[in-house]
């Protein structure tokens, strides 16, 4: 067990003493979250206006302002969830370029201990930062007197950090077992970090998108834990506003909304409650860890 743990710390401090590579690892995130500064936040707030206008609808301007930061956050903390496992997880991919595998394996550690500390690491990794990030992006949002979220909604936001966390890296540690240099993990990761945005909808929300490509995307545990997450920080603020209308639209502006923004995942066609999409996820994550054990034991073997 001493063992297991310090080469789960070692992992660690590679990833966390390389400031470059963590700052690499939220690229999309900061992608995300300039592209709603500079076009996404204004056109998202706009949208959200002209349907109370149109529909001749009272409303507080701070409230739409914290409803749609909520979707911003959301979008950060999903894109996050996809690209730190997967930085982390890319000491894998250095160990064996740079064979200290070899001398990982001669350790009296065995391959089954050496896979779950690579896991696990990666997956610490993931939920300490993009907690932070949550933690931050919570912190600005109430300091701005946009917060209005429930306990319920805030233990839902971290817990889904956590589920994604522990989902985003057992399917990523399929991927990593695959590569054989840094050059080609490298160039993956750059695909990732450009469409890891659009498949969770964090550039555009996943409704805009045809049935069949929808499916697509919710096909993906990290797009439900993004929709969790959408569900967590966007909910307290959506529901003050329809609480101001006191039903005059029978409801009409919350279901808008929710569709708008994909509250709810769409599979083949039917939306799945977010309870649902939580149970795909626990059971996506479940065959990726025996997938993942069995692909690492025949990976690596003992020289």
């Amino acid at each position: 067990m001493k063992g297991f743990i310090g080469f789960t710390r070692r992992n660690l401090l590679l990833y966390f003493k390389d400031v470059g590579a963590v700052i690499f690892s939220l690229l999309t995130s900061i992608i995300v979250f300039a592209l709603y500064l500079l076009f996404l936040r204004d056109n998202y707030v706009d949208i959200t206006l002209s349907g109370l206008r149109e529909m001749n609808l009272p409303y507080h301007q701070k409230d739409v302002d914290s409803l749609i930061n909520g979707l911003l956050l959301s979008g950060i903390i999903g894109s996050a969830l996809i690209t730190v496992p997967f930085s982390c997880l890319s000491n894998v991919v250095r160990d064996r370029e740079s064979r200290k595998d070899f001398d990982i394996l001669s350790t009296p550690l065995s391959r089954a201990q050496i896979a779950l500390s690579y896991y696990l690491s990666a997956t610490i990794s993931a939920i300490l930062v993009t907690s932070v990030i949550l933690s931050i992006g919570l912190g600005v949002m109430a300091a701005s007197g946009g917060l209005h979220m429930s306990i319920q909604n805030v233990v839902s936001a971290y817990g889904g950090i956590v589920l994604g966390s522990v989902s985003s890296t057992a399917l990523f540690m399929i991927l990593v077992v695959r590569f054989n240099s840094s050059a080609s993990c490298d160039s993956f990761f750059g695909i990732l970090s450009a469409a890891g945005g659009f498949v969770i909808g964090a550039y555009i929300p996943i409704s805009q998108f045809s049935s069949a490509v929808q499916t697509v995307c919710n096909l993906f545990p990290a797009t439900h834990i993004t929709v969790l997450e959408r569900n967590a920080l966007m909910d307290g603020a959506l529901k003050r506003i329809d609480a101001g209308l006191n039903g005059v639209d029978g409801g009409e502006f919350r279901k808008t909304i929710e569709g708008i923004f994909s509250f709810k995942a769409k599979l083949f066609g039917e939306q799945i409650s977010v309870s649902t999409g939580m149970l795909y996820v626990a059971l996506a994550t479940a065959v990726f860890l025996v997938v993942m054990t069995v692909l690492f034991a025949k990976t690596y073997k003992k020289k």
